[in-house]
């Protein structure tokens, strides 16, 4: 994969993809915590362009290709805080663990397709070896505002 020859913040310029802005806390929690060497994001979910949030369940209002989409709009905008509280995407050295959850009809199951969105975009800017790590992939009853996905993760610094 070329993501491995060249630093994250190349990899991802040569995507062509924008980033939406860094989304603001709507509650009692901090959207980044840094401990040592490791980062931790809180849920992210898919902040558009214009700030307003993808809606929709996957089984209902939208299709599990949708579904991917919007959870790769979660990885951008898990991408948009790191670059605007770390300065670049250069400072994560690995993906370490992630947890999807899918807003989704009781008889969906295809979680871990819809999740492959953001596990794929963490692997074309970090590489195979950097971007993907060990990961959980759930169903929800719902999920706050509606949003199809939401995303933490746990990264490693360099």
């Amino acid at each position: 994969m070329q993501a491995d020859t060249l630093s994250p913040e190349a990899a991802f310029a040569k995507l062509g993809l924008t980033l939406p802005p860094a989304p603001l806390p709507l509650g009692v929690y901090k959207p980044y915590l840094i401990d040592g060497k490791y980062l931790y994001l809180s849920g992210h979910g898919p902040v558009q362009a214009d700030k307003s949030l993808i809606i929709g369940r996957v089984g209902d209002d939208m299709d599990m290709e949708q579904g991917k989409l919007a959870a790769r709009q979660v990885g951008l905008t898990m991408l948009a805080t790191i670059k605007t509280h770390l300065g670049s995407l250069d400072r994560v050295k690995r993906v370490i663990k992630v947890l999807g959850m899918v807003n989704c009809t009781a008889d969906f199951g295809r979680h871990p397709y819809v999740i492959n969105g953001c596990s794929e975009l963490f692997a074309a800017v970090w590489g195979m070896e950097n971007g993907i790590g060990v990961r959980s992939a759930v169903g929800m009853g719902s999920l706050p505002d509606n949003i199809p996905v939401e995303v933490e993760a746990l990264f490693e610094l360099v």
